[in-house]
């Protein structure tokens, strides 16, 4: 089964915001941060996919979750390179 590392991001207050999370189907994922029913933290804000890499199993999507979550320097250029366009 594949897995899917994505970024997604959400104006809140005149900032941008971003969550960095893993699934096996994105679509619906990104719909469920939507309609208020993902992570906590995502709840009642608009969410836009800008960012995902597709695994061949679960473990290497969540090592890489994981590193992308804590990598600030890269997580910020992902989101410069969105907001440019």
């Amino acid at each position: 089964m594949d897995y899917f590392v994505y970024m997604i991001i959400s104006k809140h207050r005149n900032k941008w915001i971003s969550y960095v999370g893993y699934t096996n189907n994105i679509i619906k994922r990104i719909s469920l941060h939507n309609k208020s029913k993902g992570a906590k933290f995502t709840k009642g804000k608009h969410w836009k996919l800008i960012y995902s890499k597709k695994y061949d199993n679960k473990i290497n999507a969540m090592k890489n979750e994981y590193r992308l979550k804590k990598n600030f320097k890269l997580r910020n250029k992902i989101k410069l390179n969105f907001i440019k366009i």
